[in-house]
């Protein structure tokens, strides 16, 4: 079970940034990382722009510079618009920079035409980086189903696609109730995908990004953080300290209910990043 195949004495801890924007300098996002590496994670890595904002080549330089900085690296790849060729060219590039980890994606659907690429889904695209090449393999995963798929049933058939097509290991999206992804566990399970799943936890820090967040995936906001949003709101501090308080919270849970692992969205905020380390490190 997963909750028993840990390749560590330990809990899995890694970090998740994405690149700053096309107008910024790549370089602005380097304290950010020497904060973050400073926590000693297992690994950081590093999103990716969708179709028509391709950031590859940012996500690329800074899982690079992670790598050298001394900690492992993860760099999103997503299917859309992907060519055969563009793959094999994105994989030489990620040798060349000593990155050998992959969170293999179809990405977001853009809103305007794009070019179809030669993977559909990101099963397909876990398979070809598995053809040509030997990088570790991550998966995503959605423990209250995908928002595209009919009832989470149908996704944990499609994740066990991905799972059979080579995945290593998973990582999940975020969620603030933990009995939903003791759940999506326990249907994997069953479905036979025993690769390690890592719980991706988001701290939220304001009302506004929550309420995006919520727009754009199926994510179920439970009652009690329901109550914090409303109670702060409006006091920048407080709901801070109130989102670290219940990610925390959530960690504890997931770590003494056997967690594989914690994935950390850290929106690029190693304040709040450390401040969740110093609670939880003496457990993981």
């Amino acid at each position: 079970m997963n909750t028993k195949e840990k390749t560590k004495d330990r809990v899995v801890l890694s970090f998740e940034v994405f690149p700053p924007k096309k107008t910024s300098p790549i370089s602005s996002i380097y304290e950010t990382l020497d904060k973050l590496i400073e926590l000693k994670p297992d690994s950081i890595s590093v999103t990716y722009g969708a179709a028509g904002n391709d950031t590859s080549a940012r996500t690329f330089e800074i899982a690079g510079q992670i790598k050298e900085r001394g900690v492992d690296s993860v760099a999103h790849l997503i299917s859309i618009g992907l060519t055969k060729e563009d793959l094999l060219k994105k994989l030489e590039l990620l040798k060349e920079k000593n990155v050998n980890t992959i969170l293999a994606l179809r990405g977001d659907k853009p809103d305007f035409p794009y070019p179809k690429g030669d993977f559909e889904h990101a099963s397909d695209l876990v398979a070809a980086i598995k053809e040509n090449s030997d990088f570790h393999v991550i998966g995503a995963a959605y423990p209250e189903g995908h928002l595209e798929c009919p009832s989470l049933v149908d996704d944990i058939k499609n994740l066990k696609k991905k799972v059979d097509a080579g995945c290593d290991s998973l990582i999940t999206q975020l969620f603030f109730d933990n009995e939903d992804f003791y759940k999506f566990r326990d249907m994997c399970d069953l479905a036979g995908i025993n690769v390690p799943i890592e719980a991706g936890i988001m701290p939220v820090v304001n009302k506004r990004q929550i309420e995006k967040m919520v727009s754009l995936n199926n994510i179920r906001v439970p009652k009690k953080f329901m109550k914090i949003m409303n109670s702060y709101e409006n006091d920048k501090i407080a709901m801070r300290d109130a989102g670290i308080a219940y990610a925390v919270d959530q960690i504890v849970d997931l770590v003494s209910s056997g967690a594989y692992g914690i994935h950390l969205y850290t929106m690029n905020n190693p304040y709040v990043a450390e401040k969740i380390f110093e609670a939880v490190k003496n457990i993981l």
